[in-house]
């Protein structure tokens, strides 16, 4: 295995000042609300990041003059009023227990009700980038919005149960399953190298096995972080140095690590990953967190499988 730097200090490096920003707008959404008959008695929650434009676009024109935020200062830019939209952005991140409350008049006297909210934790999370909001949910405009996110989220499910069942049947989320359990003696991995690093929300060890054709990768994470909990956002394996996307079987002892708790996620690579027209490659392993943040990146040496 190699790493573009010495095994610790790699692994460092990535931990306390690598973000994610391919994942962070893979999060970003296009959302939809439909207001109730009586709007001022609900309270929409919207996701908002740091540096982040969020857009919210009425039917109705908005009254610029009686539409607010309260405690604003200093957390997000002035709010602008456009015809019909509200234009949001954080100056950066809100911490998990911030609230920002905003109400939101249209032109006919309608207040709308808002709380601005970091995005969850949760692998589901997301961060809002437009928000359509409908008062009259009988619209062509409502309908058609509400159509296209029963499609969407259909589409979701039906391919996270294709996802599912080929997980079942794998051999390598198998492997995974148990490296992540800790019954590495079941499996046919040997310890090739391990390294670790730490900063001020986690401590990370990883291992890197060598199998019969397959290459594998524990991570062994200490959540440090007082409050927040720990969970893989998405992991991703690329050729070097073309950034071809390969498949990798992934695995967690638990879907999150609380603050001041420990957990593993194991990582198997079938051989065939490192291969690319007939010529074996390197692959680069990049582990995201749930901030967005990426944890760690191992260079995996196509020689593991060569030998």
């Amino acid at each position: 295995m190699r790493l573009l730097l010495p095994f610790q200090s790699a692994l460092f490096v990535v931990l306390v000042a690598s973000a994610a920003l391919a994942g962070e707008r893979e999060k970003c959404a296009l959302r939809t609300v439909l207001l109730s008959e009586h709007p001022e008695r609900d309270t929409h929650r919207i996701y908002v990041k740091g540096q982040v434009v969020t857009t919210l676009r009425f039917e109705a024109l908005v009254d610029p003059g009686k539409t607010k935020m309260l405690g604003w200062e200093g957390r997000l830019e002035p709010l602008a009023v456009v015809r019909n939209k509200v234009i949001l952005e954080p100056l950066h991140d809100l911490n998990d227990d911030e609230a920002i409350p905003m109400v939101v008049t249209l032109v006919d006297g309608t207040e709308v009700p808002f709380l601005l909210r970091p995005p969850r934790h949760e692998d589901w999370g997301w961060t809002d980038q437009q928000v359509d909001v409908f008062k009259n949910r009988e619209s062509y405009a409502a309908m058609h919005a509400a159509l296209r996110d029963a499609l969407e989220k259909n589409e979701t499910l039906t391919s996270e149960n294709e996802r599912f069942r080929k997980e079942e049947t794998s051999e390598d989320h198998a492997l995974a399953a148990l490296l992540a359990s800790g019954a590495l003696e079941q499996t046919p991995f040997t310890l090739e190298e391990a390294f670790s690093g730490k900063d001020e929300d986690s401590n990370v060890r990883a291992s890197v096995f060598r199998g019969k054709g397959k290459v594998a990768v524990v991570f062994k994470v200490k959540n440090l972080h007082a409050e927040n909990p720990w969970s893989v956002q998405r992991v991703q394996l690329s050729t070097l140095p073309d950034g071809k996307e390969r498949s990798v079987a992934v695995r967690s002892s638990v879907r999150e690590i609380p603050p001041g708790g420990a957990g593993v996620v194991a990582i198997v690579a079938d051989g065939s990953a490192f291969m690319d027209e007939g010529v074996l490659k390197d692959l680069s392993l990049e582990v995201y967190r749930q901030d967005g943040q990426r944890q760690a990146y191992v260079t995996l040496d196509h020689r593991l499988i060569a030998r």
